[in-house]
């Protein structure tokens, strides 16, 4: 059984500023590097680090990779955040002005990745990284939107998840399972967006 603890990165500079991410690629503010410092501080042992290849989370898991000891960090596009389309790059109320209601309905525009397809890709590449290290821990540093996905696959409600957020899910014959949620920076008052 392979145990995977599935982290969202550090603050990014879009973060900072409210502005959906999706596959833009802002970097860490010195503050998602404080909090990655903080976040390889309250870990223990893994086996390896496996990061999304965006900058974000690529730089958060090096972060943390360095602190524990353990590399190199491997990267995966499939652990990418969602395509957010049109919305990439705007703010919470720049979309509700141009997409009035959209938001409050869960309607999407066009380009947004449906939550069937991000599933697919985000599955495939736990069972890949399962199939690789076969008994183990492994720290994923990836995206809040592939965190939620997998929580929705597991039948887990949906709820807000922090910079360094994350939640442990164990792989096991093709089977996929949610463990509990952890919290690696406890301050973290960050807002949550793609």
């Amino acid at each position: 059984m392979t145990r995977l603890l599935v982290v969202r990165h550090g603050q990014s500079e879009w973060n900072a500023t409210g502005r959906w991410q999706g596959r833009a690629d802002p970097p860490l503010t010195d503050e998602g590097r404080r909090q990655s410092k903080v976040a390889g501080g309250a870990l223990g042992t893994f086996d390896a680090v496996v990061a999304s290849p965006l900058l974000r989370a690529a730089e958060t898991a090096t972060i943390i990779a360095e602190l524990l000891g353990i590399g190199p960090v491997l990267t995966d596009p499939d652990l990418v955040e969602r395509d957010a389309g049109e919305w990439q790059g705007l703010t919470r109320s720049q979309i509700q002005e141009g997409w009035p209601g959209f938001l409050d309905d869960g309607r999407r525009p066009p380009g947004y990745e449906p939550g069937d397809a991000m599933l697919t890709r985000t599955l495939s590449v736990l069972e890949r990284i399962s199939e690789r290290m076969g008994d183990g821990d492994v720290l994923v540093v990836s995206h809040g939107g592939v965190v939620y996905a997998l929580e929705e696959a597991c039948g887990e409600p949906w709820r807000r998840l922090p910079n360094l957020g994350a939640r442990w899910f164990e792989v096991s014959g093709g089977d996929l399972s949610a463990g509990p949620r952890v919290d690696l920076v406890p301050d973290g008052t960050v807002p949550n967006l793609l």
